[in-house]
């Protein structure tokens, strides 16, 4: 049996400590879904699972949408080019999804500061 099981049926159903729950722990859960189910049935559940630790936590609108989706977005998309590596190696071939800073790639502060990105996935701001 998988090992990991146990913590992503925790992460799942809610169940984390968000005081110890770092960004690195996101990313390997997006990771470790992504590579059981498809795009869009992780992004309901993974989206499920961070709303249900903000409000365990007491603070339901620490939960951000754009953040969440642009965030699984990019990490399905590595790790669609990863072809079929593990998470390890996953991590190791891409530090840049452990700075929590990346998405400044693609998204102006701005944007993802204001109350439409916490409530609704934004497209990044289109460039010209």
């Amino acid at each position: 049996m998988d090992e990991l099981i146990p913590d992503l049926l925790r992460f799942v159903r809610g169940e984390c400590d968000p005081s110890n729950f770092p960004h690195g722990a996101h990313v390997r859960m997006a990771f470790e879904m992504l590579r059981r189910h498809s795009f869009s049935e992780t992004a309901f559940h993974y989206a499920s699972a961070l709303r249900k630790m903000a409000a365990r936590a007491g603070r339901p609108e620490a939960y951000h949408e754009t953040t969440t989706l642009a965030f699984l977005s990019l990490i399905a998309e590595r790790a669609d080019g990863a072809g079929g590596k593990d998470y390890a190696t996953f991590a190791r071939d891409n530090p840049d999804l452990f700075d929590k800073r990346v998405l400044a790639r693609w998204y102006g502060t701005t944007r993802l500061a204001s109350d439409a990105a916490r409530r609704m996935f934004l497209l990044p701001e289109p460039r010209l």
